[in-house]
Order: C-alpha cells, then structure tokens, then sequence
C-alpha cells in the first residue's frame, strides 16, 4: 500500500456512537481505583474486573492483584479490599469471603444484579428459572449460583429452546444473560413462548440497554461497509455479539480486533469504507488508536454513526464516595487515557 499523501487512498470512517464504556464498566472501574487511593495497594479483585487486557493491566500497574479465588489472597492481607468483578458472583462467593474475614467490594453492574433479582423472584414465586444464556460465561455463573441447585436451567441456542423438557412446563419464568443479542434472544424467547404458553416474563427486560444501544449504532453504520471493526477482547460477550451484528446488518466482513497491533493491512486491503465500534469493556484510547493507525495508510475522514445518547450513571459503593482523585485518574477511568493534572472527586 502506498504510503505518501497524495497516493493514499480514501477511506470513510463509519464511527458508531454509542460505543466502548458503559456505566456499569466504567463504576467497576472506578471501584478499584478508588479502593486504591482510599486503602492502598495491593488491592485484590476476583477474575477480570471487565473483560479487557489493556484495563486490567492498566489496573495491574496501578496495584491491583486480579485472583481467581478467594484462597489466593495471602492471611496477612486479609483486611485490604477485594473487588468482585462487574461480571457478578454467586451467594457462595461473598459468603465465603465473610467466612474468611475479608473485606470485600462488590462491583457487579447494577443491571446485572437486576437480573438476580428477577431470578430469585420468579424461585421465590415457585417458579421453575429458564436463564438464557452462554455456558461458561462469568455472569451466567453469577446469575445461577443466586439460586438453589436445580432450580435454573441454562438455554443458549433455539435448538436448546426446542429440546428442552421441564418437568413442570405451566410453571416456568425467564430471563436473560445483559450482554446478549437482542435479535438472537428474541428468537429463542419466541420458541419458549410457542412451546409454553404461560412462561412468566421478567418484570423488565435483561439486555442491558448499552447491549441494545451499541448493536442498534452498529446496525446503522454496517451496510455498505467493505470491513467493520469491533474494538474488544475475544472473551466479551457483547464485542462478540457486535462483530455479529455487523455482518447481519450488511458488512462484508467484520473483525474483533484488542489493539491496533493485531490489524493485517495485507488482509485489509483497499477498502473504501470502514464501521468501527468498540464492546462496552473497551476504552475509548483504543478506538483512537485504532483510526490513528488507519490514518497512516489512508486518506482517512469520520462519519458519524449516533442513535443514541447515554447518560446514566451508577453509583459507587458508599465506602467510596467522595474520594478524591486526580483529572489523570478520572480520565483513566473514562477510558480515554491519562490528561492533565486537576483535581476531582468521583460521587
């Protein structure tokens, strides 16, 4: 590929909106650097705070130990915080750290523990939960292990849908993994629904509204794209779910890509026009270097790709707020790298 100015060839950007960082990734975030400034380091927190290398070793840096579980934490640490990830945890973890007397902080997204509740409602309603989701995933772990053992039953795929034979099928109830497909869901609710016709509903739907919002951006900006590209690690559901989207939606092809380092310009070839996203664990500093590096081999211009704008925010843990931190740590946990040397409190 030429690498002159004028040789470059054209290229439009197709930049979705929204993208990256949701609330709840940005709160799990903000947890752990928070409990830093507030206790120290080390500060332990169990599994991948969100799935996303660059954040976690950013973390890692900054003094964080990530553990698998609870026995990993030395005795003589006991008392500094340990962070559960965003992704939520079954009742057995925090029972197991109060049997330890450890001193945790739990980050689970809000809407996540939305989910819970809507599960343990419909138990407690007697009840038998149908969760739909991927096995194996850590808020699928999480959501299950708020219920007794065989009281939930995982469907992943329509087939699931169709093979499935509860034992009680007029007394069943919903709900859904955040980070899912909204079309794919909706398929396998359909085939729930046709197979049983008093499956109770949740009482609000389960796919996080930052799931719906960066599919719906993706849907908008895919057709017409010779590659669209999703910023995201290849163990986020909801980057999976965009790269996805993006080819249903009309792409020609469509990558999940970490760092500008992964891309193959030789595999990329002469494209004309480009989609770019990012999961909801991906910050925004990877976006950036993602057009930076297709600005070195193309004569690149933005497009804008928004339908909708977010403005939710999530309350950290009451432990937490009001600690002060700089303009460098706020901009951090925004995902848009270090600036600056004001001061600020997140609340």
């Amino acid at each position: 590929m030429a690498s002159s100015l004028s040789e470059k060839s054209p290229l439009t950007i197709r930049l979705c909106g929204p993208r990256g960082f949701c609330a709840g990734v940005d709160r799990a975030i903000q947890i752990v650097v928070l409990a830093l400034k507030s206790y120290g380091a080390p500060v332990y927190v169990r599994h991948e705070i969100v799935h996303n290398r660059y954040v976690v070793e950013g973390l890692e840096a900054k003094g964080a130990i990530f553990v698998e579980e609870l026995d990993e934490i030395p005795a003589e640490h006991r008392r500094q915080p340990v962070v559960f990830s965003a992704h939520g945890v079954p009742k057995s973890v925090p029972e197991d750290a109060q049997a330890r007397n450890l001193f945790y902080l739990d980050a689970t997204c809000p809407l996540v523990s939305k989910v819970h509740k809507q599960a343990m409602r419909h138990q407690r309603l007697g009840r038998h939960v149908i969760l739909i989701g991927h096995a194996g995933h850590p808020e699928v772990i999480g959501t299950m292990g708020q219920l007794p053992l065989g009281t939930v039953s995982l469907i992943d795929t329509i087939a699931d849908a169709e093979a499935y034979m509860p034992e009680d099928p007029d007394n069943l109830g919903y709900v859904t993994q955040t980070t899912l497909s909204v079309d794919d869901t909706a398929g396998v609710i359909a085939k729930l629904q046709e197979r049983f016709p008093n499956l109770s509903a949740p009482a609000a739907d389960s796919i996080c509204y930052a799931t719906t919002n960066r599919q719906e951006a993706v849907k908008e900006a895919a057709p017409g794209c010779d590659l669209f590209i999703v910023v995201g690690a290849p163990n986020s559901s909801n980057s999976k779910r965009l790269v996805e989207v993006a080819l249903r939606a009309g792409a020609k092809r469509s990558l999940l890509v970490q760092r500008a380092s992964e891309l193959n310009w030789e595999e990329i070839g002469e494209i004309r026009t480009l989609g770019l996203s990012a999961g909801a664990s991906a910050p925004e500093v990877i976006v950036d270097e993602i057009i930076a590096a297709f600005k070195e081999h193309f004569d690149a211009g933005i497009e804008l790709a928004i339908t909708a704008e977010e403005t939710e925010n999530f309350l950290v843990n009451r432990e937490l707020r009001g600690v002060p931190l700089t303009q460098e740590d706020m901009e951090w946990v925004n995902g848009r790298g270090p600036v600056g040397a004001a001061g600020g409190t997140i609340q």
